[in-house]
């Protein structure tokens, strides 16, 4: 199973597409806010199951705040991460995810990805942002979790190349 986890898209689409060319087919999306509504684009272009939250600037969005799910054997808290404090620390989101019995706590809103495995199995993850990337060098991130043979997940933090054009309106 290939699960395709985005935030912060902020309605610049253009990477996300590029993404669903490159990484197609995909059996789930995750989307973890600031879709700013493009929630039906989207929708659409993923061709399989999407989970989406709002974010702080899905303003008139209809879409859940927070969202819990299931990935395979694993338990997912979906959220944008801002009622958590997660620009300052990660602390409040972390027990919020260990209150709720999760396995994996899904966050964006810092436009910088992290993946960490905590000591008693959490794991913590952000995308980064397709759109308004801030990590140092500023690459648009995603990520890729893809669930093996035996059920057992695996993450990969990737990174969309600035060195193609696509031409403007396409999407």
């Amino acid at each position: 199973m290939k699960v395709l986890i985005v935030s912060d898209t902020h309605r610049q689409n253009e990477n996300f597409m590029r993404v669903m060319d490159r990484e197609e087919p995909i059996d789930l999306l995750i989307h973890c806010g600031d879709i700013e509504g493009s929630e039906s684009l989207i929708s659409r272009r993923a061709g399989c199951p999407v989970h989406m939250v709002a974010g702080n600037n899905d303003f008139f969005s209809q879409t859940d705040k927070e969202k819990e799910i299931s990935i395979g054997k694993y338990r997912a808290f979906l959220t944008h991460g801002h009622m958590y404090g997660v620009s300052f620390e990660l602390e409040t989101i972390k027990e919020e995810a260990r209150a709720r019995k999760v396995d994996i706590v899904m966050f964006g809103h810092t436009h910088k990805p992290h993946l960490e495995y905590c000591e008693d199995g959490l794991v913590v993850l952000n995308p980064g942002s397709l759109s308004y990337p801030r990590q140092d060098g500023r690459k648009p991130s995603y990520m890729l979790m893809e669930l093996d043979r035996n059920g057992e997940a695996h993450y990969t933090v990737c990174y969309v190349e600035q060195d193609r054009d696509i031409p403007s309106g396409l999407y």
